[in-house]
């Protein structure tokens, strides 16, 4: 049976979804818990399936079983992987047109888009336009925007990628401020160095669940990099022999 569902206690997530097109299997039963107060992270390269997780988490792909559990879509944060920053707004317009889109109390809006806009670094920005931003600032001002409403689900897909250091930096204290205010906070990333620092991490191959867990419950005194190339081994084996069986 498939279905979205509001989760228990504010706990969120896919349970043993698969998503199909046709005869290509992008998700096959894979199921992910995101809880509030925390940072979960979704690994895997180009077509592991961490985007069609989250795309099925917020409704934008059909899952062929399984089911999903989220809070209503308006109290769900989303960043895609190009954030929604036009270039003829500027940062305040930006905020004025989100406040007014989620129907915020001006007052209100005003003082939790300064807060954010402090945290980021950005508040010396308010008066440019999107196009006059760098990368890193326009992924921010995209978080911003996300989280102006206080969602209850917060969901990222590869919101680092291609940032400078310094930005991700300040991406992460963003994403952790977030979880601090009780967010259930969901990424997509192809760095494993950034999951070891959420709470809970699911790795992802061709769809197929390679390593779930706290990460140090996966690694031990081990790094990430080695388990999951080890992981990716013995499944890349597996899948050579039932190949074999099937041919």
């Amino acid at each position: 049976m498939t279905g979205a569902f509001s989760g228990a206690d504010g706990v969120w997530g896919a349970e043993d979804i698969t998503v199909r097109y046709d005869e290509t299997i992008a998700l096959d039963h894979v199921s992910l818990t995101v809880r509030p107060g925390e940072v979960t992270a979704v690994v895997g390269g180009d077509g592991a399936g961490k985007s069609t997780l989250l795309r099925a988490i917020t409704g934008a792909v059909r899952i062929t079983s399984g089911r999903i559990h989220r809070p209503d879509l308006a109290r769900v944060g989303v960043v895609a992987e190009v954030p929604g920053v036009w270039s003829d707004l500027s940062v305040d317009e930006h905020l004025a047109f989100n406040a007014d889109a989620y129907g915020l109390e001006p007052s209100r809006a005003a003082q939790r888009g300064a807060d954010l806009l402090r945290r980021a670094e950005l508040s010396d920005a308010r008066g440019r336009l999107g196009g006059q931003l760098s990368g890193g600032m326009r992924q921010k001002l995209g978080v911003i925007l996300a989280l102006l409403h206080e969602p209850d689900l917060l969901i990222l897909d590869e919101p680092t990628t291609g940032v400078d250091p310094v930005s991700r930096a300040q991406l992460w204290r963003l994403f952790g401020y977030a979880a601090a205010e009780g967010t259930a906070v969901l990424l997509a990333t192809t760095y494993l160095d950034e999951a070891e620092r959420a709470v809970e991490v699911l790795v992802l191959d061709g769809g197929e669940r390679l390593l779930q867990g706290p990460p140090i419950d996966l690694v031990g005194d081990r790094r990430l990099e080695d388990v999951v190339i080890e992981r990716q081994r013995a499944l890349e084996a597996r899948r050579s022999t039932t190949r074999e069986v099937a041919g």
